[in-house]
């Protein structure tokens, strides 16, 4: 069975990679600005769905599919992408010191034969931000790697070290939770194991 990554996310592709799962790469180029909603966790939940179902409408065969979309809820509103290094610093010197939430959208789709499936689920999860003076700020902008990733920092790059600390599954951090997608793809009657390469399952 083909198992398909729906997003361009190199830290959503390694996760599924590091979890056994050798996925397909098929950007969904939907156009995010289709879909305003007020809620940050339905957002989240929306655009995964549009963007699962762009690409699924032109997979042929059997797959499972996994498309995610990932908003920082902050100061009481949804925030994506900074965009530019002037947003970036804009965002950090609001952010630091305080928390945010987190929500993945999450869409899964499964097709056996005949048999269609599809899932949708937000899994949200605390993150802290450090004290970060205006020289690290700047120095962190100019990097190129907050402008180019939901919320404006990562955990797995050199955002992490300004992350002071995570309540919840820290894989959502990254775009996808491990634990989540795992159980929504046994609900779609697949086991997990099954999606994993040959040389992880030892055959």
């Amino acid at each position: 069975m083909r198992v398909i990554l729906a997003s361009k996310s190199p830290a959503r592709l390694q996760v599924l990679r590091n979890a056994g799962l050798s996925p397909e790469v098929m950007v969904s180029g939907y156009d995010e600005s289709q879909i305003v909603d007020v809620m940050p966790p339905r957002l989240a939940a929306r655009l995964a769905e549009e963007k699962g179902h762009t690409v699924a409408s032109q997979v042929v065969g059997d797959f499972v599919l996994f498309a995610c979309d990932t908003v920082l809820e902050f100061e009481g509103r949804a925030h994506g992408k900074p965009g530019s290094v002037e947003a970036a610093t804009e965002r950090w010197r609001r952010m630091r010191g305080h928390e945010g939430l987190l929500h993945t959208g999450h869409y899964v789709a499964v097709k056996q034969g005949e048999r269609y499936t599809e899932q949708t689920r937000v899994r949200s999860t605390v993150v802290r931000f450090a004290d970060l003076t205006d020289e690290e700020i700047d120095a962190y902008a100019a990097t190129g790697e907050p402008q180019r990733v939901a919320g404006g920092f990562t955990i797995d790059g050199l955002g992490g070290a300004f992350v002071t600390a995570i309540e919840g599954d820290p894989f959502n951090v990254s775009g996808i939770s491990l634990p989540l997608v795992r159980q929504m793809v046994i609900d779609a009657g697949v086991p997990w194991h099954s999606l994993w390469t040959s040389s992880v399952a030892g055959t």
